[in-house]
């Protein structure tokens, strides 16, 4: 779909990979419906984009927590007055560490953002999607819901959950004008990831991409309408053997092993 013609309803607007997605699909002519929860955090955002140029009008927002049944009951009445044609569910919780330093409420709470969530507010979103001559529904992933790595057995739980749910819809979907599309970057230089994390990546000697480099494939991604991508060498070579013979890998891991010898694990939950 042409960027022009796109009027997306984004979740996780105001975190890394968020802004810089926001920034980059309205630079290439689309309308946004930014979705946050901070009110102050998206009119900023909101502001900014209008200070570059872009007309209002193709700049709206809406403070809410996508966990609520209510906030999305209201997202949903929204999208419907802005006509939006593509959803792009980018809001997500991070989850590092060894499972048994994991807090039970953290747990339940990465899996509800950044699962079934989204899960729910596409099933809410779908009967008025079926009815547009044409909808894209984009899932941001991660590589890790493609390849289980260690320290982050919560976090790729959620990712790899939310490839299946993708999958799975958009084999359903396959006769409809909804395309279901999933992307998956790898590790991002933005403040999702904790201190933690940023050391466990040292260690590893794990690769990172910008916001930017992410925000670019995820545009190219609604123009091309592909159905899956995942960024990044070596981790999409590593997700295809993965995919074929997992347990090929299994030996590969040492060193993200050692990695985890803090007895306490970085679990920031900032969202996205």
């Amino acid at each position: 779909m042409r960027l022009t013609e796109t009027r997306i309803l984004m979740t996780g607007a105001t975190g890394g990979i968020g802004r810089a997605t926001a920034r980059k699909l309205l630079e290439q002519g689309a309308s946004l419906l930014m979705v946050g929860r901070s009110d102050a955090v998206l009119e900023r955002l909101a502001a900014e984009c209008r200070t570059a140029g872009v007309p209002p009008s193709r700049v709206k927002w809406a403070a809410a927590d996508i966990n609520r049944a209510t906030d999305r009951t209201r997202l949903v009445a929204e999208a419907e007055r802005l006509d939006c044609n593509v959803v792009l569910h980018n809001a997500g919780l991070p989850s590092f560490g060894r499972l048994q330093d994991v807090a039970p409420e953290d747990l339940s709470g990465v899996i509800q953002t950044n699962l079934l969530a989204p899960m729910a507010l596409t099933q809410a979103l779908l009967p008025r999607l079926l009815t547009l001559p044409a909808a894209q529904i984009v899932f941001v992933g991660s590589v890790l819901g493609s390849i289980g790595l260690p320290g982050f057995s919560v976090y790729g739980a959620s990712k790899f959950g939310l490839h299946g749910f993708a999958q799975a819809l958009r084999r359903e979907l396959a006769d409809s004008a909804v395309r279901v599309q999933y992307i998956g970057p790898r590790n991002t230089r933005t403040g999702f990831n904790g201190k933690g994390v940023r050391a466990y990546n040292r260690a590893t000697g794990t690769a990172e991409d910008t916001p930017e480099q992410v925000a670019l494939a995820i545009a190219r991604l609604i123009r091309e309408e592909a159905d899956e991508r995942l960024l990044g060498f070596p981790e999409k070579l590593a997700a295809r053997i993965n995919g074929l013979v997992p347990a090929w890998l299994d030996g590969s891991f040492r060193r993200h092993r050692r990695a985890l010898e803090s007895p306490v694990a970085d679990l920031t939950a900032a969202r996205t």
